[in-house]
């Protein structure tokens, strides 16, 4: 019923700069979404939170990804932004997009996950 669409991710060289997208999409409109965030997976290591944002701004932040990375939401658009400068080639992982969502009045809170997004940061 509803699905995290993600967008953004690429290559880059070290020192470079990516915008991240996610948007909430849903057969019918949505009543309400809580935390969005953004996690990361590389390659032989767990997933990892990068940066969260509560529905009233609160942000939290990854130590490494501090002063670098700038989560950022437009609730009109249900969407979830993350700004990555100063990229790193260890940043290079797939990115998730996660979010806590009410469909409707009457329903709980679920977790949904994006499919996904691949960031490579060249040396």
């Amino acid at each position: 019923q509803v699905q995290l669409v993600e967008s953004g991710g690429g290559l880059v060289e070290a020192g470079g700069s990516l915008r991240l997208s996610c948007s909430c999409v849903a057969s019918r409109r949505i009543f309400s979404i809580n935390t969005m965030g953004w996690y990361r997976q590389a390659p032989g290591k767990q997933r990892e939170l990068v940066a969260r944002i509560t529905g009233g701004g609160i942000t939290t932040y990854s130590d490494s990804m501090k002063g670098r990375f700038t989560i950022s939401r437009d609730n009109a658009k249900n969407t979830v932004y993350l700004q990555m400068n100063s990229l790193k080639p260890e940043d290079t992982a797939v990115y998730y997009c996660n979010a806590d969502i009410r469909i409707y009045s009457g329903s709980p809170w679920s977790n949904y996950w994006g499919q996904g997004t691949q960031v490579t940061v060249s040396s």
